[in-house]
């Protein structure tokens, strides 16, 4: 079992035995998606493929969380904010704006690319870089400033 997965079972492990139902729910739910992509795919996900699991359910909880807080449900929202900060937990520590520019600009000059058809090249190679530490949309937000500037 890769690291990653290891610890989210021993968390489970853990947080059984402190008798935390509540986190118990969330890791065992997210465990479970990380399953079914396994037996969907016949394969063993590696700790780069359960960061991107771990990423996409922070995303789905974030777009919960804005729509029950614009409709004051929060009471939901309490609960989506709990989930985010247990499966935060897991992810590795985010590049902070300054870092992650001076990536996309080396990046773009590593490349050569100089107008929005090179895009999709630079986004593939920092996407891997910056798996689990930098939002997607973000990255993306960065090269097209970039290209188009």
């Amino acid at each position: 079992m890769n690291p990653l997965k290891q610890s989210l079972a021993d968390d489970i492990i853990t947080s059984m035995k402190a008798h935390n139902i509540e986190r118990v729910k969330v890791l065992r739910n997210v465990q479970a998606v990380i399953k079914q992509i396994e037996i969907d795919r016949q394969t063993v996900l590696d700790d780069a493929d359960v960061l991107e699991v771990l990423q996409k359910q922070l995303k789905q909880r974030h777009e919960s969380l804005t729509i029950f807080t614009e409709n004051n449900r929060d009471d939901l929202a309490v609960k989506e904010q709990f989930e985010i900060d247990i499966i935060n937990e897991f992810m590795p520590k985010q590049m902070d704006d300054a870092e992650l520019a001076a990536l996309v600009n080396a990046e773009i000059a590593a490349q050569g690319a100089t107008s929005m058809r090179d895009m999709g090249g630079v986004m593939g190679v920092l996407k891997t870089k910056t798996a689990g530490r930098a939002d997607p949309a973000i990255i993306s937000k960065l090269v097209r400033q970039a290209l188009q500037g």
